[in-house]
């Protein structure tokens, strides 16, 4: 499977993308991982995992069956997570070729190995179908304010590359928000949605009509397969001495439902029912 080997004394560059590669970098560079993973509906599809361990942060990226492209970055300096989701759209319905979300949250401990441990994975086979070994729990977040793109670097670096086409679709939830205004970061780049304890007309968007009435939408997503924890494993010296090294790593699967306001059914076409 997957296991972690140290850097080599000297700087070394790696040609990338080739078969049955070890990714191995020099610290402070980056390196890619390309794993085959299964997704929930039975397609295969490649996932791409980078780690910066100079800027520490990882990002994992793929495409779903739907061509739907999903983003996750990890920014283990500022503790903040990034989704992106890049939707193909109904141009038979007036929408835009793609449309963009961004949901921002914190980061936990944890969540996904760290960077310097992700730089060092190297894959055996890698032609193999990966598989995690660890299904968690569905997290259920509700997304209660708008993010101010223009004032977001604030919160991370990545937000501006990562959500400039979401601009007016990037949310998090009114609990990071107070997390970061505690921080002594600037308020005024949040924007509180309208929530359903102010307006309890408002309707879940799968359950109105009208395209342009204002609703509840909830999107979806799932990380199929990431390295969530290190293995360690023991060992003893000539003498007896026990000591323990970094062996490998634990993969998890784990998903992600997201409910938020938006303006208009027309921007939520996919939480339709069925």
């Amino acid at each position: 499977m997957f296991a972690s080997r140290g850097s080599s004394a000297a700087p070394v560059r790696i040609l990338a993308r080739l078969c049955a590669l070890v990714l191995v970098v020099a610290a402070g560079l980056g390196s890619e991982l390309r794993v085959r993973v299964r997704l929930a509906d039975g397609l295969v599809t490649e996932e791409v995992l980078e780690a910066d361990s100079e800027g520490d942060s990882v990002t994992l990226e793929f495409k779903q069956g739907d061509g739907t492209l999903v983003t996750f970055v990890a920014d283990f300096k500022q503790e903040v997570k990034i989704f992106r989701a890049l939707i193909l759209g109904e141009l038979e319905r007036g929408q835009n070729q793609y449309q963009a979300l961004c949901f921002i949250s914190r980061l936990n401990r944890n969540e996904i190995i760290p960077s310097e441990s992700m730089a060092r994975l190297r894959q055996k086979n890698p032609h193999a179908i990966r598989l995690a070994e660890e299904r968690r729990g569905l997290e259920q977040l509700t997304m209660s304010a708008a993010v101010n793109l223009s004032r977001a670097s604030q919160l991370s670096s990545h937000i501006h590359n990562m959500c400039s086409e979401a601009r007016e679709a990037i949310y998090t939830r009114e609990a990071d928000v107070k997390h970061w205004l505690d921080k002594g970061v600037d308020g005024s780049m949040f924007e509180v949605l309208p929530q359903t304890t102010e307006m309890p007309s408002f309707q879940a968007c799968h359950s109105t009509k009208d395209l342009w009435q204002p609703c509840l939408c909830t999107y979806s997503l799932r990380l199929e397969w990431y390295p969530c924890l290190l293995k360690f494993c023991r060992s003893r010296d000539t003498i007896g001495k026990g000591s323990t090294y970094k062996c490998g790593i634990k993969s998890c699967s784990k998903g992600y439902h997201f409910t938020y306001y938006v303006p208009q059914k027309q921007l939520c076409l996919w939480d339709e029912d069925t």
